[in-house]
């Protein structure tokens, strides 16, 4: 074998300080992708961090949402409870009272007749009884009608004591 000539070392040598070069440029960029990439993971690796912590306060404040409606929703329930058993006290208060408002009526209705019955009797009663020796009335137990209440019954008239005004009321 021939010595190679020094123009092919040469080129050889400016081609093997090229690829070296080349593999440098290739090495720096590495380290520069593989710091980027590691730059990169931090950056995710931090971020997903803070993502999970907000991700937990969301959690926490859901919670604590939760909890403080299930109290007013609780609160709630308590307050019907207590408003319908207020309102079947009240439904029977009205009740009671409807029929006492309805014996109020017919009170009022019966009040007019018995206020002139009342006149009547106050009348009777200032009249006083019959004299006893006036020939021209004859006393109740004597001949003729007493002063009874007639049910137009002739046996029932035999039975009933004459009557003598007096209130009572």
């Amino acid at each position: 074998m021939s010595a190679p000539q020094p123009l092919q070392i040469r080129e050889a040598n400016a081609h093997l300080a090229a690829v070296h070069r080349h593999a440098a440029e290739l090495e720096a960029r590495l380290d520069a992708a593989e710091r980027t990439v590691s730059a990169q993971a931090e950056r995710l690796a931090r971020h997903d961090q803070q993502l999970r912590a907000a991700l937990e306060e969301l959690g926490r404040a859901k919670d604590c949402e939760i909890a403080a409606l299930q109290e007013q929703l609780l609160t709630s329930e308590a307050t019907v409870h207590s408003l319908q058993t207020a309102l079947r006290q009240r439904n029977e208060l009205i009740g009671q009272l409807q029929t006492r408002a309805e014996l109020l009526q017919d009170i009022c209705r019966w009040r007019p007749p018995v206020a002139g019955l009342l006149a009547a009797l106050a009348e009777a009663e200032r009249l006083g009884p019959l004299p006893t020796g006036d020939p021209s009335h004859p006393p109740p137990s004597g001949p003729g009608p007493g002063l009874a209440n007639s049910t137009g019954d002739e046996e029932d008239r035999n039975h009933l004591q004459p009557a003598v005004f007096g209130t009572t009321v």
